[in-house]
């Protein structure tokens, strides 16, 4: 267990996550959230970002990274972890803007335009 003033990690905030049923690892493919465990696809709008976590590599800025906590309309909950940074994955930003542009037009009652 970390003291309150100890930063979180990574790994801890993963075991954390998972505790709490975020199990599934998501992975980006053909712009669509993979489960690696269930084999499923999802759709942007087909998910909700619960959570999300940003880290900062205490000695090295090359380990940077953010994990998201998703959980998808049919309940499968699970994380996705990016590099953050000059490393990070453009084809994971696209989709999480995408995720978070789906929710602002669906809380607004208007449609996207195609």
């Amino acid at each position: 267990m970390q003291g309150p003033c100890e930063p979180a990690t990574l790994a801890g905030t993963l075991d954390d996550l998972a505790g709490r049923g975020f199990t599934e690892h998501f992975v980006l493919r053909n712009g669509r959230l993979r489960g690696l465990d269930t084999g499923k696809n999802f759709a942007a709008d087909q998910v909700v970002i619960s959570e999300h976590y940003r880290f900062e590599g205490v000695s090295d800025p090359d380990d940077m990274a953010i994990l998201y906590a998703i959980e998808t309309r049919s309940g499968i909950r699970g994380t996705l972890t990016d590099a953050f940074g000059v490393y990070s994955d453009p084809m994971i930003a696209v989709f999480i803007e995408d995720v978070q542009d789906s929710h602002r037009f669906a809380r607004s009652g208007t449609l996207k335009e195609q």
